[in-house]
Formats: structure tokens, C-alpha cells, sequence
């Protein structure tokens, strides 16, 4: 294997990490409001949050290049105030890779905090808690495996986007050049031996990503 091609794989599972933190406290918010909370729009809301699992990812990355470029309004606004250029980075590499993992997380979580029984939450309410204290001393805890378990899909889920990504991101090389992209340049190139290796190592990192996540799923049954 050649140096570009572990940087190829350094820099996957390097964005693939990032984009899966990022995701973290706006999905584990997202998971309670859906699995606790009862309000008017709350089916838009959780259409809007599947939308990336359902439309084509190349559709998430025109969106992306819309919102997030130049003339985009938050790409605009980041540029104007900050000086931060998104599109065609690895910052974009990033956005991308959490808004196409977002949705598995949400949902691993959510129903995971679903089976947390209310009663646990409620006793430490009335022994004082806030619910912040409810929270991350009751229903994270009560939740973990599959917290966890969303954790590792949404990092498996993020090493191997390649639509939204090459939309948002393109495929410069050494700066947003990912495992997937790669791929596909190889076989555009006709390198299929190449192409293969990769395609692999990629195949090989979601099975032990998925592996993982199915044992702590696993472990948490009776």
C-alpha cells in the first residue's frame, strides 16, 4: 500500500471520527426531545431528521452546496464574520459526513432512550433532580449500550459516504480526498487492483464498526 493511499485512510477515519463527535450533543438533544417530549410539528421534525436515509446523498450534497457556499446563507455569513471558507474543504468533508450519520445515531438513541422506564426518571425529579441532573445521571446512563451502539453506526455510516461528500467537497487530493472518493477515482483511472485494496480496507473498517455496535446491542438484551 502506498503512502497516498494511508493517508486516504488516515484522513477517512480522521473526518469520519470528527463528524461523529460533532454529531453527539445535537443528536443525543434530538434522541430526548423525540423520546420524552410531545409537541405540534414533532412528526416534521422527525421526517426532516430521516430525510438524509431516504433522498439520494448526492440531493443532501446540492443542498449542502447551496446552504454552505459562498452565496449560501450560512456559507456567506461564515465568510463574511469569520473568514471561514466550507465548500470545497475538509470542514465540508465534515459537514457532510454528520448530516448523512445524524439520522442513524437519532434513531438508536431515541429508542434506546425509550426503553428507559419514565418511573426512574420521575422518582429522582421528585427527590430533587433537575432535569439535567435526570439526565446524564438516569436516562444517559439507562441508555448507554445503545448510545454507544449509535455511536459506532454513525462513525461506520460516515467512513463510507462518498454522494454528499464529492457534491459539498470534491475530491482534492491530500486536502478532501476520502476512501470512497478514492475508490472511485481508481476506477475511473481503470486501477482496479487499487481500487479493490481499498475498497477492502473500507469494507473491512464498516465490518468491525457494525460488529462492535451488534455485540453491545447484544449484551444489552436479557
Amino acid at each position: 500500500m502506498t503512502t497516498e493511499e494511508w493517508q486516504f485512510i488516515r484522513f477517512t477515519l480522521a473526518m469520519a471520527a470528527l463528524s461523529t463527535v460533532l454529531i453527539l450533543p445535537v443528536g443525543l438533544a434530538l434522541a430526548w426531545l423525540l423520546a420524552r417530549c410531545q409537541w405540534r410539528g414533532k412528526a416534521l421534525v422527525e421526517t426532516l431528521i430521516a430525510l438524509p436515509l431516504v433522498m439520494p446523498p448526492v440531493v443532501t450534497g446540492l443542498i449542502l452546496l447551496k446552504v454552505l457556499g459562498r452565496r449560501g446563507p450560512v456559507g456567506h455569513w461564515l465568510q463574511e464574520w469569520f473568514g471561514i471558507e466550507v465548500v470545497f474543504t475538509w470542514k465540508a468533508v465534515v459537514m457532510a459526513l454528520a448530516v448523512m450519520s445524524l439520522p442513524l445515531f437519532v434513531r438508536a438513541a431515541r429508542t434506546a432512550m425509550e426503553e428507559v422506564n419514565p418511573m426512574f426518571e420521575q422518582l429522582a425529579r421528585t427527590l430533587g433532580a433537575g432535569e439535567w441532573r435526570v439526565f446524564f445521571t438516569i436516562t444517559l446512563p439507562l441508555a448507554r449500550r445503545g448510545v454507544l451502539a449509535g455511536i459506532l453506526m454513525a462513525f461506520a455510516r460516515a467512513l463510507g459516504e462518498f454522494g454528499a461528500t464529492i457534491m459539498v467537497a470534491g475530491n482534492i487530493p491530500g486536502q478532501t480526498t476520502t476512501l470512497s472518493v478514492a475508490i472511485y477515482q481508481y476506477v475511473q483511472l481503470g486501477q482496479d487492483g487499487r481500487a479493490w485494496l481499498l475498497a477492502g480496507v473500507a469494507a473491512g473498517l464498516a465490518f468491525l464498526a457494525v460488529g462492535v455496535s451488534e455485540t453491545w446491542l447484544r449484551r444489552g438484551r436479557p
